[in-house]
């Protein structure tokens, strides 16, 4: 069975909503700069994409409720395990057919100076043309806005690349700017040529959500998720 169809029959069958392959030779100075060499030395991405269910992501406003807080945090966790444990599967199979591959976790930090991971799932995801880079960092789809956990498998199996990058449709659209209540972006839209820190300032999110300083207490936002026009029905 050809490793292309192989792959996708899979990724439905665990319940998919998003796959795409990139072609990552455009981005390998931005990867190579965020993990080094280990990582920068795969040609392809594997992209995945699970939606958050809407019941859980409307009710993010009232967060301080213990009960919406703990299904958030649920509903997180859990999502994270089943595209790690994809992800996984993936590149074993991959590996059995004579190919390298690496699968990245869905959410483990790498730099705690940067605050992040070894490598961007999302720069995977819009490299697939699943969606765009938006005004809160977060990939946006057309059919779910940022309401997607990504994962990533990177390889230099010989997959078909599936997609090209959509151009960002924010336009004037300010709702996850607004609703930040650390003001923690700036309302700049993105650009492949700057950093992350011209839109985004990660220490001021990580400061709201952690309340304890060995970050064994935390607390859920997910505003930005919330407020984003193409997530809402």
């Amino acid at each position: 069975m050809q490793l292309d169809y192989r792959i996708r029959i899979i990724t439905e069958h665990e319940g998919v909503d998003f796959f795409g392959v990139a072609d990552l030779s455009s981005a390998k100075d931005v990867i190579i700069d965020q993990g080094g060499f280990f990582v920068a030395d795969y040609p392809k991405a594997i992209s995945i994409g699970i939606r958050l269910p809407d019941s859980v992501v409307d009710e993010l406003p009232d967060r301080d409720n213990r009960a919406v807080a703990v299904n958030y945090k649920h509903v997180y966790d859990i999502t994270n395990l089943r595209l790690d444990l994809l992800t996984s599967k993936l590149a074993s199979i991959i590996q059995q057919e004579g190919h390298k591959a690496l699968a990245i976790p869905a959410s483990e930090r790498y730099d705690d100076k940067r605050i992040c991971a070894v490598f961007s799932h999302k720069l995977a995801a819009n490299l697939a043309g699943l969606g765009w880079i938006g005004k809160s960092c977060l990939l946006v789809t057309q059919e779910a806005g940022p309401r997607v956990r990504w994962s990533t498998v990177l390889t230099d199996a010989p997959l078909e690349i599936t997609g090209k990058q959509l151009k960002v449709k924010c336009e004037n659209c300010n709702a996850c700017v607004e609703i930040c209540p650390v003001n923690a972006f700036t309302g700049e839209s993105f650009k492949e040529n700057e950093p992350r820190e011209v839109r985004y300032d990660a220490k001021k999110c990580e400061d709201y959500l952690y309340t304890s300083k060995d970050h064994s207490q935390w607390k859920i936002c997910g505003l930005c998720i919330y407020a984003c026009p193409h997530g809402k029905k």
